[in-house]
């Protein structure tokens, strides 16, 4: 499994990651498994009292894993006039800084990874995507040279004859609703960069859409053509073709009949989605139906690895995104 590639990766430059969802189970059950795998430092954020109570009637271990309460940690001033100090000029006083930090988990979290106490942060089995994102670009902020910040799933499927040993990265599937042609662009290098960090593999991208190589005609496949062109013009040494519809990107026989000139020729291991509705449906009918393993919405092209869950997710998801948000931090 690629997942326990990622964990190899992992153990070779121990980091430390937060976990803020203390109240649930899932959280503490990843943390210990986490702890017993030993390829990573957990923080946990909460009351200790909480939440030991909670591991032990539930019959978790968290021995030896470091538990920060707001409320009683000698970093909460420092985080609080850090905090105070970002967001000053969008208004904030220094008393809702202090409220938000000291009561907030999520954001407590995210100033430990801003201020380098910790290496990345995994959130989002009772948060929504959207309050975890917001949180993050609130605090930790979009790397320098990102232009947006954007989500992928790593997918592995059963089939090794598709993709990169049936490995794929599909993006974006969990932020952007409606792409243009140019954020189509960003998307796609973000999702080439986090492939190789976390595959080592060569990148072989498609754009997808309900079109091949122009047989149809429409605005949507305007936008995705425009995409490629405007990809392959700024990065012509990447691997990159479009547009495409998903058997044509990765059934080698089917690219042959649809699109013979093809650069990735049925291969690809990277899928850009037109929209968040295409990729948000693809990787569930992938997981749900097709029994492909979904770890993600991972985030990219903030500062430092803040990592979002699906509220469905179980504990083993969250430690397959705690490897990864690992290897991300290096």
């Amino acid at each position: 499994m690629i997942i326990n590639k990622i964990i190899e990766l992992a153990k070779k430059d121990k980091k430390n990651i937060v976990l803020v969802e203390t109240n649930d189970i899932r959280t503490l059950k990843a943390a210990s498994e986490v702890k017993s795998m030993n390829f990573a430092d957990i923080t946990l954020i909460g009351n200790e009292e909480n939440i030991m109570t909670l591991a032990k009637d539930n019959n978790i271990m968290l021995d030896d894993i470091k538990i920060i309460d707001p409320k009683t940690s000698l970093l909460t001033k420092e985080l609080i006039e850090e905090f105070f100090n970002l967001r000053k000029s969008k208004g904030m006083s220094y008393e809702e800084a202090s409220d938000i930090i000291s009561n907030d988990y999520l954001y407590f979290g995210d100033m430990l990874v801003y201020m380098d106490y910790a290496d990345g942060l995994v959130a989002g089995a009772t948060h929504s995507s959207s309050d975890v994102l917001r949180a993050a670009l609130k605090t930790v902020k979009t790397a320098p040279d990102s232009k947006i910040v954007s989500s992928f799933f790593l997918m592995e499927t059963e089939n090794k004859n598709i993709g990169q040993d049936g490995i794929f990265i599909f993006s974006d599937c969990g932020m952007i609703q409606n792409p243009t042609s140019e954020e189509l662009v960003n998307i796609a290098y973000s999702s080439q960069e986090s492939f190789k960090k976390l595959v080592g593999e060569i990148p072989k991208i498609a754009f997808l859409s309900h079109s091949t190589n122009g047989s149809s005609k429409c605005e949507d496949v305007d936008k995705v053509k425009n995409a490629v062109n405007m990809f392959k013009e700024k990065y012509p040494n990447i691997l990159a073709d479009g547009e495409l519809q998903l058997d044509a990107a990765i059934v080698k026989e089917i690219s042959e009949k649809k699109y013979p000139d093809s650069k990735i020729k049925g291969d690809a291991n990277i899928l850009i989605f037109p929209d968040l509705d295409a990729g948000n449906i693809a990787y569930k009918t992938a997981e749900r139906i097709g029994n492909a393993k979904a770890y993600g919405p991972i985030t990219q092209g903030i500062r430092k690895p803040i990592n979002d869950l699906s509220r469905g997710c179980n504990y083993k998801d969250i430690v397959g995104a705690i490897a990864i948000t690992c290897v991300q931090a290096k």
